[in-house]
């Protein structure tokens, strides 16, 4: 079995899946999570819930790493990080993990949550189909990148 992730609210810990090389297709809809951030999970939409197969329970207080699959490299997500720590918009395609081991493939957008005095309270994310040709390119590179790890 996979790595052991620790529910920060629950005290529990789940055990990741080995991946399974079957698509579980996103059929589009609104999936959205927001994080702390630390990267804690603090809300996930039923469609979120629905594809990956955890329940709230579990979401709630896990790292949002719980649906990484090990197909992405870590230089991917430290990119990401960069940018909407710094207050800005990120897109990129990513290649995720449903608790079965699955995988699902998105076109993700995050966003900084601001509060009153302009700080960063947490992260907001949304995903979409991505685009067929953009996204066989990036799983080409990932591959390439995850090799030079």
């Amino acid at each position: 079995m996979g790595k052991v992730i620790k529910n920060i609210i629950t005290g529990n810990s789940i055990t990741k899946p080995d991946p399974v090389d079957i698509e579980v297709p996103f059929d589009g809809g609104v999936m959205i999570t927001e994080t702390d951030t630390a990267g804690i999970i603090t809300y996930a939409n039923r469609k979120f819930r629905n594809l990956t197969g955890y329940s709230k329970e579990e979401l709630i207080g896990s790292p949002h790493s719980i649906n990484r699959h090990p197909d992405m490299p870590k230089a991917a997500f430290e990119g990401m990080w960069q940018v909407i720590k710094g207050g800005n918009y990120w897109e990129g395609m990513v290649k995720n993990m449903t608790s079965e081991g699955k995988y699902y493939l998105v076109e993700v957008w995050i966003k900084p949550k601001f509060d009153e005095n302009n700080e960063i309270v947490g992260y907001i994310a949304g995903r979409k189909i991505p685009d067929k040709e953009r996204m066989d390119a990036a799983l080409k590179l990932y591959k390439e990148m995850v090799a030079a790890e």
